[in-house]
Formats: C-alpha cells, sequence, structure tokens
C-alpha cells in the first residue's frame, strides 16, 4: 500500500475507540440479558467483532501489525428468533453460476427457439436475452442440473426456509422479494460451496462406504445448517 493510502494515525485511534466503545455496550448486554438467546446480546456481539475487524484491518495497514485477540463468527448465523409455530413459511434460493461458454449458452438457447414459436431472442441475441429463453423453457432444478450442458459453471448456492406468523397477501412482495427476509427469521439453511471441500472429510463420502450415493468428484460440498 503507498504511503498516500494508508490510514491516518487518527483514523487507526478512532477505530480503536470504537472497540473500546464497543466492549462496553457488548458487556452491557450480557449483563442484562434476558435468557440464552437474547438479541441485544447477539447484536452487540455482531457490532464488537466488526469494530475489532475495521480496527486489525487499520493497524495493519499503518503500522504493520495485528491485534492479539480474534472474534469469531458463529457458523450457523444469527439464532433463530421467529415464531415457533409458524403459520407459513418462504423458501429463498439463490444459485450462482459462470458463464464459461458463452457460444454454447447461446447455441441451447438457439435451438429453443427453433422448435418454440413463442420463444425469441430479443436485441443482439446475446448472453442476457439466452438466458431470458432457457429460463422460460426450462425448470431452474434442470437447469443446475444440466449447467455444463449450457455452458455454464455451477458457484456457491444456498436454500434459506424463513418462517412468517402470516401467510402473505396476493402481490405483496413482488416487488421487493427478499427485502423482507430477518435472518433470524431463518429455521434452516442449507449452504452447497466449494470452500467446505476438505471439512469433515470422513462424514462426506460416509454414504459411499454404506452403499449410498457421495459427493461426485469436483462437485461442491453441501451444509446444511439449522441457527440456534
Amino acid at each position: 500500500m503507498s504511503d498516500a493510502a494508508l490510514p491516518t494515525v487518527a483514523e487507526v485511534r478512532a477505530a480503536a475507540e470504537a472497540v473500546k466503545a464497543a466492549l462496553d455496550r457488548h458487556l452491557a448486554a450480557v449483563e442484562s440479558r434476558i435468557g440464552d438467546d437474547d438479541p441485544d446480546v447477539y447484536a452487540a456481539f455482531n457490532e464488537l467483532a466488526a469494530a475489532a475487524e475495521e480496527y486489525d484491518e487499520l493497524l495493519y495497514d499503518r503500522y504493520d501489525e495485528v491485534t492479539p485477540f480474534e472474534i469469531p463468527t458463529p457458523e450457523d448465523g444469527l439464532p433463530y428468533t421467529g415464531p415457533a409455530e409458524p403459520a407459513a413459511f418462504s423458501v429463498l434460493i439463490r444459485r450462482d453460476y459462470a458463464v464459461v461458454e458463452p457460444a454454447r449458452l447461446i447455441a441451447q438457447a438457439e435451438r429453443v427457439v427453433a422448435h418454440d414459436r413463442e420463444a425469441e431472442l430479443d436485441h443482439d441475441g446475446g448472453t442476457a436475452d439466452a438466458l431470458g429463453v432457457l429460463f422460460g423453457e426450462y425448470e431452474p432444478d434442470e437447469i443446475a442440473s444440466r449447467a455444463k450442458d449450457f455452458g455454464l459453471e455451477e458457484g456457491d448456492s444456498t436454500l434459506w426456509i424463513a418462517a412468517s406468523e402470516e401467510v402473505a397477501e396476493p402481490g405483496e412482495w413482488l416487488g421487493t422479494p427478499f427485502a423482507h427476509i430477518d435472518p433470524q427469521d431463518v429455521m434452516h439453511r442449507f449452504d452447497v460451496s466449494s470452500v467446505f471441500d476438505g471439512e469433515d472429510e470422513d462424514d462426506e463420502y460416509a454414504e459411499d462406504a454404506e452403499g449410498g450415493e457421495g459427493a461426485e468428484d469436483g462437485a461442491p460440498a453441501e451444509r446444511g445448517l439449522t441457527p440456534a
């Protein structure tokens, strides 16, 4: 990092003061906690973690030093604080893909257009239009299972099951479908990522030893999480 981009002494000191204030708020939340899953404690914990991380980064950038402590992030994320008996729930899915073979993607879309009079490639017929055609023709699960056929490479994916106390009105959230989900309403989640490769290898291949299906070679590892 160049000298011009270095944080100032004042910025490092301000970050240190922020850590001190966050420590005080965390201690106060712990001292007045109500139950094991007090949301105020978790909020203070997250504020402290963010302040400590910011201070650590500035300290390293300015002085090439690090702090002697590390605040862990809970593997399961935020604790579940939603209804015990939800009247409804939402399933949120995110799947990331890299377009590694644009020509193959476009060719697959052109095949659909050739056999479906209602399908058409608009504008310049590029990858954006091709994706519109393919997702109009195939279910997302089929595209996921045939990603290579469409010139795609799978990245991370996650599925959240979020509880709610009442059923949403028709059309209520269509304009902003993901804006009203509180992570603490997530009852269960299932993550798939190559970052999990090598974790708990004995468990990952346990099904193979029992004659079942294990993870395919090169396939991202999956981890199911249930918030505390």
